[in-house]
């Protein structure tokens, strides 16, 4: 059948070819244009997704900051308080009348100090030829004290105070008497000191004018007594034992 085809045939059917080819043209931009505006619409749809994510990041921000921080360690229970530890056989609630009895010792403490603060009154005659001696001692050292009327000077062996007893605790120990009754710058003290070393000294002239005081108003026993002002400290080096190297000390041992 193709082969019966004439000459005229195949004229009339080549011009059909440029109209085809023009209507495939005419068609292709169409075709072209399709694909165009599918990709628009899919970059839209991807617009319209972020759009609705934006809000929904702020909020997971939102909710990031607002989390809160991260939690300390709790201290230790009860670390603020003191511990309360009753010896075992103790009475726990027998502590509070112990604390009060504490408390009532403390406080009358603290009045017989303001008591010993004041000066007891005393009645001693201040004549022109009044002399009042006594001896006072401490361990080996002998003071021999003599009271008389005055402006409050010491003299010990030719010295002033302050010369023989640079010492200032030394110098209030040896003040005390006279103070405690009120005679400190009425009296002066003529002292002769024997022995011992410069404490003890100072001890037995304490204790000397102490006594000297007695002899001038014997009624000044009782305030001299409970201050201890008339005490003789019998306190002495003890002496050294044979076999030992001092009163308790002794050579080292040794086994073999």
């Amino acid at each position: 059948m193709a082969d019966d085809a004439t000459p005229q045939d195949e004229q009339r059917d080549e011009p059909e070819a440029p109209e085809a080819a023009a209507a495939a043209e005419e068609t292709s931009p169409a075709e072209e244009a399709a694909p165009v505006e599918q990709p628009a619409a899919e970059a839209e749809a991807p617009a319209a997704e972020a759009e609705t994510d934006a809000p929904q990041a702020e909020a997971d921000v939102e909710e990031d900051e607002e989390e809160p921080a991260p939690r300390e360690k709790p201290a230790i229970p009860g670390m603020d308080l003191q511990p309360d530890i009753v010896p075992e056989g103790v009475d726990p609630l027998a502590r509070s009348e112990a604390e009060a009895e504490e408390e009532a010792a403390a406080e009358a403490a603290a009045e017989d100090e303001e008591v010993d603060d004041q000066p007891v009154a005393a009645t001693i005659d201040l004549g022109a030829s009044a002399r009042y001696t006594a001896t006072g001692k401490r361990k080996t050292a002998i003071a021999r004290v003599i009271l008389k009327p005055g402006t409050g000077q010491y003299t010990i062996n030719g010295k002033t105070l302050d010369e023989y007893f640079p010492r200032v605790t030394l110098q209030k120990n040896i003040r005390q008497p006279l103070e405690a009754v009120g005679y400190e710058d009425r009296m002066d003290v003529i002292a002769t000191m024997t022995g011992g070393g410069v404490s003890a000294q100072a001890g037995a002239l304490r204790h000397g004018i102490s006594r000297a005081l007695l002899e001038a108003d014997p009624n000044l026993r009782g305030e001299l007594k409970r201050r201890g002002f008339l005490t003789r400290d019998s306190r002495a080096k003890e002496r050294k034992k044979a076999g030992l190297k001092k009163a308790r000390k002794r050579p080292q041992f040794s086994k073999r």
